[in-house]
């Protein structure tokens, strides 16, 4: 799966090739409808096909170009491998072609350049996310990115007990036998406890190290668990974290896969939704956010757009003016973030579906 940067750089080499784009959603899982996906793509490269201009070369280009997506597409005899599949070819072959983990419309686009608007959606599989799963006695730590869980470490609470043999046991001579002070099970709660308590720092630092300053994170675990590991982060921490109740430390790495994409979905809502609130006090102080089509795309013209907001809506709406507004987008490495949901309806209410955070002002 291509990474933001990938994604320009491809834009950027090929925007004066012709290039096939192709879009397909992968995510039926009724066994009846296994070969539906190729049905849709032989109709739309049926769709595609009438743009081409008549002349020989460029009838001998599209067909290069369709055989290479074919060909990519040869070995799924059934189903797509994942949620959605997207593919570019030129006459010389695919410059690209795989899965991603969240699902695409069907589209396919003969024309200069790639089309790039519709995958926006897949690039927030590149932001981390670590998903920490706790109790009292130990810590899984997960991290996701790019549509892959990986689970490079676990914290064990017996692991910072210390030598804590002798923990309170008086060493005055005494007339009587055995030990004054605590009981036995008080001393081993006590234990536990002080192990709990710096397993949960030493769970701290390890976030803050995988998270960085952009890393997401998604907590979950028994509550008690969960607030003594909140309490231990920096705010700059908490502020991009999101607490799962249903993840447990005994989960299955595909019951957290499940919980961890639904997790870090809503999450990036909730940022989304942030950023763009700040973005449109900004627009209205006259401050560095531009709201509306047309100050947007005088922002991209003079190339101050540090991140365009798009809603789900107007990339719909307006597939070519979107594919324009996010390639303006690219040629000056802006970011670019597809809003859906609560962030897209306000948008598209407030600010006709688009919206830019700004670099400077003029």
């Amino acid at each position: 799966m291509l990474n933001h940067d990938e994604l320009v750089e491809l834009y950027r080499e090929h925007r004066e090739r012709k290039v096939l784009s192709v879009y397909l959603d992968g995510k039926a899982t009724d066994f009846a409808e296994r070969n539906a996906w190729r049905r849709r793509l032989e109709q739309t490269l049926v769709e595609a096909h009438r743009v081409v201009d008549g002349s020989a070369e460029e009838e001998a280009a599209f067909r290069k170009a369709q055989k290479a997506v074919e060909g990519a597409l040869a070995d799924f005899t059934s189903f797509l491998p994942d949620r959605g599949w997207v593919g570019f070819a030129t006459e010389d072959g695919v410059i690209h072609g795989g899965a991603v983990r969240v699902p695409m419309p069907d589209l396919i686009r003969w024309e200069n350049g790639i089309r790039v608007a519709p995958y926006v959606r897949a690039l927030k599989q590149e932001r981390l996310v670590v998903t920490v799963l706790v109790d009292s006695r130990r810590a899984r730590i997960f991290e996701y990115k790019d549509g892959e869980l990986t689970e490079p470490e676990n914290l064990n609470a017996e692991t910072f007990l210390g030598d804590l043999t002798d923990m309170n046991q008086s060493k005055r001579p005494t007339a009587h036998s055995g030990m004054r002070g605590q009981t036995a099970t008080d001393a081993a709660q006590k234990s536990l406890g002080v192990g709990a308590d710096r397993m949960m720092k030493k769970l701290a630092e390890r976030i803050v190290e995988r998270a960085g300053t952009e890393g997401h994170l998604v907590i979950g675990g028994t509550s008690e668990s969960v607030a003594q590991a909140s309490d231990h982060l920096p705010a700059g921490i908490r502020s991009r974290c999101i607490e799962w109740p249903s993840l447990r430390v005994e989960m299955s790495d595909a019951d957290v896969r499940d919980a961890v994409e639904a997790a870090a979905s809503k999450l990036n809502q909730s940022l989304q939704e942030r950023e763009l609130a700040e973005v449109v006090d900004l627009a209205r102080s006259g401050g560095k956010g531009a709201l509306g089509a047309d100050p947007v795309l005088k922002a991209l013209k003079e190339s101050r757009v540090d991140t365009l907001f798009l809603s789900r809506g107007f990339i719909r709406a307006n597939p070519e003016y979107a594919d324009h507004l996010v390639g303006a987008a690219f040629e000056q490495h802006a970011e670019v973030e597809e809003l859906s949901y609560e962030g897209a309806e306000r948008l598209d209410t407030e600010g006709e579906g688009v919206a830019a955070r700004l670099r400077y002002t003029l």
